[in-house]
C-alpha cells in the first residue's frame, strides 16, 4: 500500500509545477492511426480520449497530438489550412475540448504540433497573397521573380525533392516551399505574420494546452541574398538531385529571435512548454536552441542521440557525454523513435521484433536524466510495416523516392490494441493504412496480459524513475568508458544512494566487473528478478541485456 501511494504522489508532484516537463515522459500520437471510433479507417480525437487510461496506467505525463487541423492532407495534416479549427475527419472542437477536460482529471497534459514553418496552399492566407503583389498579405509568403529563361531564383531543393521553387500563374512569381509544393512558406520577416502566428499559440493556450512541439522550427528563415546552396557532397539524393549543404535555408541565426518572442506569449500561460523538432549538426547548436539566458526552448529534441542509427557504445556514450556536458545545465530531450523514421527496432536490429533489443532500447531512453519522447505503438515494440508496391504507398515521399525511398508509411501504421479484427484499431474492414501482420502476438491486451512483456518493461521502467531518487535525480556519471561491448552509468544521490545501469550492445554474453560495492540489488532488468543481489565484481550480462540495480557498499 506504501509503495503505491508513493507511485501516485510520484505521478502527481510533477504536474503541478511550472517546471513540470524536466523529467517528463511524452507520449507521440498520430491520430490517423491511434483509434478510430467512427469506423471509417481514421483515427480521430474521441479515439484518443478512449483510451486515455491506458496512458495513465503506462505512466507517461503528456500527450504530442500530431496535427488535426483541417488540411488538404498533402502531408497528412502538416499542409494546414486553418490553425484554430479542427478537420472534422477528426472530430470536432467539442470533442477536443472533452478531450482536454478528461485528460486532466487523469493529471495528462496535452501539447500540440505547432507548424511554423509553411502553411497549405489552400489556406486563405496564401490564396490572399497570391491573388496580387499589392494585396494585404502579398508579403506573408516568399515571392520571388524567377531567372532569364524562365528558371527558378536559384538551385535550392525541397527536403521532399526537387526544386523548392513553384511557379504561379496567377501572381506571375515563384514561390518558396522547403517541403512540397503545396506547403508554401511563410515569410517569418513579415511581422504580421509572426502575430498572426503567435496569436495561434494563444487561442490553443485558452482551451488548456500545456504546450505546442514546433515542426520544421530550423527552417523559419532563408539567405536573403538568395545564393545558391553549394554542393555538400558528389552523387545524387534518393530523389536524384545533388547533395546541397542547406546552409543558406536552414538554422540561420534569425530563428532564435522568434523562439524569444514565442517564448515571451507562452510564458503568458505558466507551465507550458515548448518543445522543439531541431535536427541540427552538434551539441553546440542544440544548446543554442534553450537560449543563452534559458529563454528560447525548454526541450529541443535530441536527435543526435536517438537517430545515431547503429548500436555502437561509443556513438550511443558520447551522446549521453555531451547531453550531459554540452548543454549548460539545460534538461536533454532524448527521443529514439518518431512519425518521420523508421521504428527503432528496425534501425538497431532487424525486421522481425527482439524484446530483449526493446528492453534495451527502452533502458537506454529512459533511465538517463532527461525527458523522453516515446511514439505510439514504441512500448509495444512495433516495427515497420513499409509498403512492397509503389501503388500501396499514402506518404508522397515514398511516391517520389520511390525505391531508394519507400516513404514514412511504415512507421505510421495503426495502432495495435488487441487480437480482434484490424487489432482492434477499427471496427471497418479497411483502414488507411494496413495492419501489421504480427499484431495477433504483439498488441496491448496480449503484452498487458504477460508480465516479462515489453509492454510491462515500459511501465515498470517508468515508474521506476519516478519513485527512485537516484534515478530521478541523481548525478550521472559514465562507467567502464573504454568498453565497446557494455555502456554502463550511475546516479549518485548526495545522500549516498547510488544506482546502476548496464546495457549489452552486443549477442554475445559478456562477463563485467564494477568496482562500485559488492552487490548490487536488482530493481529492473531483462535477465534477473527483482530484488535479486548480483556480485558487481563478476557480472555476468546476456546478449542485449538491460540491469538497472541498487548499489551495495
Amino acid at each position: 500500500m506504501l509503495r503505491k501511494l508513493l507511485y501516485v504522489c510520484a505521478l502527481l508532484l510533477p504536474l503541478h509545477g511550472d517546471d513540470w516537463w524536466r523529467r517528463a515522459v511524452i507520449y507521440e500520437i498520430y491520430p490517423r492511426s491511434f483509434a478510430d471510433t467512427n469506423s471509417d479507417g481514421i483515427g480521430d480525437i474521441n479515439g484518443i480520449t478512449q483510451h486515455l487510461d491506458y496512458l495513465k496506467d503506462l505512466g507517461v505525463d503528456a500527450i504530442w497530438i500530431t496535427p488535426m487541423y483541417p488540411s488538404p492532407q498533402v502531408d497528412f495534416g502538416y499542409d494546414i489550412a486553418d490553425y484554430t479549427a479542427i478537420d472534422p475527419q477528426y472530430g470536432t472542437m467539442a470533442d477536443f475540448d472533452h478531450l482536454i477536460t478528461e485528460a486532466k482529471k487523469r493529471n495528462l497534459r496535452i501539447i500540440l504540433d505547432l507548424v511554423l514553418n509553411h502553411t497549405s496552399d489552400k489556406h486563405k492566407w496564401f490564396e490572399e497573397s497570391r491573388s496580387s503583389r499589392t494585396n494585404p498579405k502579398a508579403d506573408w509568403y516568399i515571392w520571388r521573380d524567377g531567372k532569364p529563361g524562365g528558371k527558378p531564383p536559384n538551385n535550392w531543393q525541397s527536403i521532399f525533392g526537387h526544386s523548392a521553387w513553384q511557379y504561379d500563374q496567377k501572381r506571375g512569381q515563384y514561390y518558396y516551399h522547403a517541403f512540397y509544393k503545396q506547403q508554401p512558406d511563410l515569410n517569418w520577416r513579415n511581422p504580421e505574420v509572426r502575430k498572426a502566428m503567435y496569436d495561434v499559440a494563444r487561442f490553443w493556450m485558452k482551451k488548456g494546452v500545456a504546450g505546442f512541439r514546433l515542426d520544421a522550427i530550423t527552417s523559419l528563415y532563408e539567405d536573403i541574398q538568395w545564393r545558391d546552396e553549394p554542393i555538400k557532397a558528389p552523387g545524387q539524393n534518393a530523389y536524384g538531385d545533388s547533395i546541397l549543404t542547406r546552409e543558406y535555408t536552414d538554422n540561420l541565426p534569425e530563428v532564435h529571435d522568434v523562439l524569444k518572442e514565442l517564448r515571451k506569449v507562452t510564458d503568458e500561460f505558466p507551465g507550458t512548454v515548448l518543445i522543439g523538432e531541431t535536427y541540427i549538426p552538434n551539441i553546440q547548436e542544440l544548446a543554442k536552441m534553450y537560449g543563452a539566458h534559458h529563454d528560447e526552448l525548454q526541450l529541443p529534441m535530441d536527435t543526435l542521440f536517438g537517430f545515431v542509427n547503429k548500436l555502437s557504445v561509443p556513438d550511443f556514450r558520447s551522446r549521453l557525454r555531451d547531453a550531459e556536458t554540452g548543454l549548460n545545465g539545460n534538461v536533454p530531450l532524448l527521443v529514439l523513435e518518431n512519425h518521420d523514421n523508421p521504428r527503432s527496432l528496425n534501425r538497431y536490429g532487424g525486421p522481425e521484433p527482439d524484446d530483449a533489443l526493446g528492453k534495451l532500447l527502452a533502458t537506454l531512453l529512459l533511465a538517463p536524466p532527461a525527458a523522453d519522447l516515446l511514439y505510439y505503438g514504441e512500448e509495444l515494440g512495433m516495427v515497420n510495416n513499409d509498403p512492397q508496391r509503389i501503388e500501396d504507398v499514402r506518404d508522397p515521399v515514398g511516391r517520389t523516392g520511390w525505391p531508394k525511398d519507400k516513404g514514412r508509411d511504415g512507421e505510421r501504421s495503426p495502432m495495435q490494441w488487441n487480437s480482434g479484427p484490424q487489432a482492434g484499431f477499427s471496427v471497418t474492414a479497411k483502414t488507411w493504412l494496413p495492419i501489421a501482420p504480427d499484431y495477433k502476438t504483439r498488441n496491448v491486451a496480449v503484452e498487458a496480459q504477460n508480465p516479462a512483456s515489453l509492454l510491462n518493461y515500459y511501465k515498470q521502467l517508468i515508474r521506476l524513475r519516478k519513485e527512485n531518487a537516484a534515478l530521478r535525480d541523481g548525478a550521472f556519471k559514465l562507467l567502464n568508458e573504454t568498453s565497446d561491448s557494455v555502456l554502463s552509468w550511475v546516479c549518485k544521490t548526495k545522500q549516498g544512494e547510488t544506482v546502476l545501469v548496464a546495457l549489452n550492445f552486443t549477442t554475445a554474453p559478456q562477463n563485467v566487473r564494477f568496482d562500485l560495492g559488492n552487490k548490487a540489488v536488482t530493481l529492473l532488468s531483462s535477465f534477473s528478478k527483482s530484488g535479486d543481489r548480483l556480485d558487481l565484481k563478476h557480472l555476468t550480462l546476456p546478449p542485449h541485456a538491460s540491469f538497472i540495480g541498487a548499489v551495495q557498499q
